[in-house]
């Protein structure tokens, strides 16, 4: 998931660096939308992690 967000990033930059502002914004917003998914997944692994190991 991760490396989707950095690929929608990219397009996002390279769409804005050619002047493609709708479509800059859709990909960063997708890309910012994907990495809160990820770091909210990242925590809940780690919780379930340490509460495994607590057991």
């Amino acid at each position: 998931m991760l490396y989707w967000a950095l690929v929608f990033l990219i397009v996002a930059i390279i769409a804005g660096a050619l002047g493609f502002g709708g479509i800059a914004g859709a990909s960063a917003g997708i890309a910012q939308i994907l990495f809160f998914v990820f770091l909210a997944l990242l925590a809940i692994s780690l919780i379930a992690g340490l509460a495994r190991r607590a057991r």
